[in-house]
C-alpha cells in the first residue's frame, strides 16, 4: 500500500510539473490552431491554386492494378496541402517574431536584477559605513 502511494506522489508530481502543463496547452492549442490553418488551405487557398492550374483534381486521379485501387492523387493532394499549411506557418512565425523582437529589445534594456544574496551584502555594507 505504501509503495503505491508512493508511486501516486510521484505522477502526480510529474503531471503537476510546468513543462508537462506547458506541453498540454501546447497540443490543445495546436489543434484548435490545425483546424485554423486547415481552414484556410482547403476553403481559401486551394479553390485559388485549383483555378490557377486549371481546375485540375488530384484526389480523384487513380491507377488500378489487378484489384488494387491506388489514390496516388490523394497523395499527391496531401503533399500540396503540407507544402502550403508550412508555409502559412512559416509566415505566420515570421511576422510574430517582427512584432515580438522590438519587445525583446525593450526587456533586455532594463536593469539585470541583483541576486538576493549580493543586494544583502550591499546592505550590510552600507549599514558598516554608517557606524564608522
Amino acid at each position: 500500500m505504501e509503495k503505491i502511494k508512493k508511486e501516486l506522489q510521484e505522477f502526480r508530481e510529474f503531471v503537476l510539473r510546468g513543462n508537462v502543463l506547458d506541453l498540454a496547452v501546447g497540443v490543445i492549442i495546436g489543434g484548435a490552431f490545425s483546424k485554423i490553418v486547415s481552414s484556410l488551405v482547403n476553403d481559401v487557398l486551394m479553390p485559388l491554386i485549383g483555378i490557377l492550374i486549371g481546375g485540375v483534381d488530384f484526389k480523384n486521379l487513380t491507377l488500378t492494378i489487378g484489384d488494387a485501387k491506388i489514390t496516388y492523387g490523394n497523395f499527391i493532394q496531401n503533399v500540396i496541402d503540407f507544402l502550403i499549411i508550412a508555409a502559412c506557418i512559416f509566415v505566420i512565425v515570421k511576422v510574430i517574431n517582427k512584432i515580438i523582437k522590438p519587445l525583446k529589445k525593450e526587456e533586455k534594456k532594463e536593469e539585470p536584477k541583483k541576486p538576493d544574496d549580493i543586494v544583502l551584502l550591499e546592505e550590510i555594507r552600507d549599514l558598516l559605513k554608517k557606524k564608522k
